[in-house]
């Protein structure tokens, strides 16, 4: 499995999608996905993560934009030199796509910063490629 990885300042965003054969059913063009992310705090100070934003683009081109408040029903704190990891999914009407995005990160003293979430490639495996 790929694993795709961004750092912004002190925090680093490291995503491993997968694909699921078992939910999917690509005799109708339904695929999904699911990715874990690990969000580590290299920093000194405590962090929140408050928000979150996803593109995400389909095999199709098609774009669709997720805004929302914390992860899986969380917004966890972080301390300074911890990490924080969870599994959501991403279903799609396509054999392939890509996710983009940051979270909204927010330190003790009320400053908000954006961090940013590694592009990564949502593929089934095996298949072959074709870049136009």
């Amino acid at each position: 499995m790929q694993k795709y990885t961004a750092t912004t300042g002190s925090i680093q965003v490291m995503v491993v999608p997968e694909y699921q054969p078992d939910q999917s059913t690509p005799d109708r063009g339904q695929h999904v996905w699911t990715y874990h992310v690990e969000i580590c705090n290299n920093g000194q100070s405590n962090i929140q993560l408050q928000a979150r934003f996803w593109r995400i683009v389909d095999g199709q081109g098609r774009i669709q934009e997720v805004h929302g408040h914390g992860v899986v029903g969380e917004r966890p704190h972080i301390g300074a030199g911890n990490s924080f990891q969870y599994t959501s999914g991403c279903p799609l009407d396509s054999e392939s796509g890509f996710m983009s995005g940051h979270y909204e990160m927010e330190l003790d003293d009320g400053t908000k910063f954006d961090v940013t979430i590694p592009t990564f490639s949502l593929d089934i495996p095996d298949q072959t490629k074709i870049l136009n």
